[in-house]
């Protein structure tokens, strides 16, 4: 396997832990403040530099299924991560979250883990 690839792998567990957390704080605290979007925003950031290690260390090119999972996946995330920051600005940094944003933000979570498991099965798989 290649380093690159190897690296990809540990950041994105990395961001998994980050998101797991944030969703955690996020449904034990009910609202959107500096720990939740930190959580995220560092996930989100992982999540970036996990998919262009892949990207570059993909064999497949970059347009496989679990590709445009895991794009689609990410994109659900920034998606996400912008609809909370303008959330917390326009409502206060610690305001309780809508009840929308709030399953928008499990959702996309729960679409990102199946992303993430699929990858680790083709990966298992190999």
């Amino acid at each position: 396997m290649k380093p690159i690839l190897l690296i990809g792998i540990s950041i994105v567990h990395l961001a998994l832990l980050s998101y797991t957390i944030a969703i955690i704080i996020l449904a034990r605290k009910k609202n959107i403040g500096t720990t939740y979007l930190t959580f995220l925003t560092i996930g989100v950031i992982l999540d970036i530099t996990s998919t262009i290690c892949m990207m570059i260390a993909s064999t497949k090119g970059i347009i496989t299924i679990h590709g445009l999972v895991g794009y689609s996946a990410l994109l659900a995330m920034i998606t996400d991560s912008i609809l909370c920051y303008r959330y917390a600005f326009i409502h206060g940094n610690l305001s309780i979250i809508s009840p929308f944003l709030k399953k928008f933000s499990l959702v996309t979570y729960f679409y990102w883990i199946i992303a993430y498991v699929t990858g680790a099965i083709i990966v298992m798989i190999k």
